[in-house]
């Protein structure tokens, strides 16, 4: 009975040490999955169908839409490429931001803190009896209660801009 036991507690044990990181984003159900539809723009008659450039294989359409632009121009932002000098409208937020300087590396460092971040966090999550999306436990001491926050700078005498209630 003992040897049984044991034969069956291995295998599973070892199905438990899997690493599958703090994001476990598998579709559980059996239905479709949403994410995976791009509802496009609808179609346009062109005004001259002379006129119309040489298709372009493997590269977007007119009737494509780019989530990333769409997010852009929701929070107001421009989507037009610069590579050139800051904008004028933009200088004083760029020297603001850049008053104590700035790191070329910035993206590197934080890639490299957070993966170590990870790892820390990790540590002793590999034994899961069920699947559990780990990455909001682990980063909620990351995370910025926006309406504590408020509330702690308009206690503290700043003005601050309205926002919705809380739900």
């Amino acid at each position: 009975m003992r040897r049984t036991f044991i034969l069956l507690l291995i295998p599973l044990a070892l199905a438990a040490c899997a690493n599958r990181g703090l994001h476990d984003l598998r579709n559980t159900s059996s239905g479709p999955d949403e994410f995976m539809i791009q509802p496009s723009k609808p179609l346009e008659a062109p005004p001259s169908y002379s006129e119309l450039p040489p298709p372009t294989p493997g590269q977007a359409n007119l009737t494509d839409r780019s989530a990333l632009n769409e997010g852009i121009q929701a929070v107001g932002g421009s989507t037009r490429v610069n590579d050139g000098p800051i904008p004028a409208s933009d200088g004083a937020l760029v020297r603001h931001a850049s008053r104590l300087g700035v790191d070329p590396n910035i993206r590197d460092d934080l890639a490299e803190s957070d993966a170590q971040f990870r790892k820390r966090k990790a540590r002793f999550t590999q034994i899961r009896l069920f699947p559990v999306d780990r990455y909001n436990q682990a980063y909620r001491r990351e995370a910025l209660n926006a309406d504590r926050e408020a509330a702690r700078w308009r206690q503290a005498g700043a003005r601050t801009p309205s926002a919705p209630p809380a739900n």
